[in-house]
């Protein structure tokens, strides 16, 4: 059963993302960075796979690419946490190195919110 979610990441490089759950295992998410001027906008794909995937915590690793500011590949690794009855509104965590192209790489730490669509 796949299932759409959208989530914010606060962080000192904030992001909404948009996912799309496959197989309660895999999850391609377009995010869009934001509290940006428009011409730093910079979208990132990425990949991740929940090793672990509990209807309370979902503890996930992934591989993905980010454009424009800090431009290069991604390696996010997270927690998704659903602590109430139903389990479409939780919190996440992630930590995500980002192999900077030109420059300095960047350790990003984020929290935020996730919403599920569809699913219990």
């Amino acid at each position: 059963m796949a299932q759409l979610s959208v989530g914010y990441h606060q962080s000192n490089l904030p992001f909404v993302s948009i996912g799309y759950e496959i197989n309660e295992r895999l999850m391609p998410e377009l995010r869009i960075g934001t509290d940006l001027v428009i011409n730093n906008f910079s979208p990132e794909l990425v990949l991740t796979y929940q090793f672990i995937n509990k209807p309370d915590y979902e503890f996930y690793a992934g591989l993905g690419y980010r454009d424009n500011t800090f431009r290069g590949p991604i390696l996010p690794v997270g927690l998704n946490l659903f602590p109430f009855e139903r389990k479409n509104f939780g919190f996440h965590l992630e930590v995500a190195p980002i192999i900077v192209i030109e420059g300095r790489s960047v350790l990003r730490g984020s929290f935020g919110i996730r919403y599920r669509f569809a699913g219990e």
